[in-house]
């Protein structure tokens, strides 16, 4: 199941530092290995609810354990430092949902789960204070 990287990068204002270009030149080679591949790169996004100061990176990989590895590699961790010397952000590591996803699905469980929760609630003796 596909699975994602996802990046809320807050670069400084300024002209981009040469680190961060070569950060930049090298990162496609250090995912190619895992089936890393852009989705988004460094897109400005339209704020429709709440504050999102920056840019979003958002990378597929074949899987969770892809997305893992690719991140802990030896040829990512060189690179790391180069972006995270000059650019400020949270990276995410999330599985995808398949095409068969269906959210109402997903209510009707979390439902009969907060149900059930709330009757095994309401049965149970109420314990004796001291």
């Amino acid at each position: 199941m596909t699975a994602y990287a996802i990046a809320h990068l807050r670069p400084a204002d300024g002209p981009v530092p040469d680190e961060v270009l070569s950060y930049l030149e090298r990162i496609q080679a250090t995912m190619e290995p895992y089936g890393g591949r852009f989705l988004v790169h460094g897109a400005e996004v339209e704020v429709v609810e709440g504050e999102w100061p920056g840019a979003v990176v958002l990378v597929a990989f074949p899987g969770v354990e892809e997305v893992r590895a690719w991140y802990a590699s030896p040829a990512y961790q060189e690179i790391l430092p180069l972006r995270t010397r000059h650019i400020d952000g949270d990276v995410v590591i999330l599985p995808g949902v398949g095409p068969e996803y269906d959210a109402s699905a997903t209510a009707a469980a979390m439902r009969a789960a907060r149900d059930r929760a709330d009757e095994a609630q309401s049965v149970r003796p109420a314990t004796a204070s001291r």
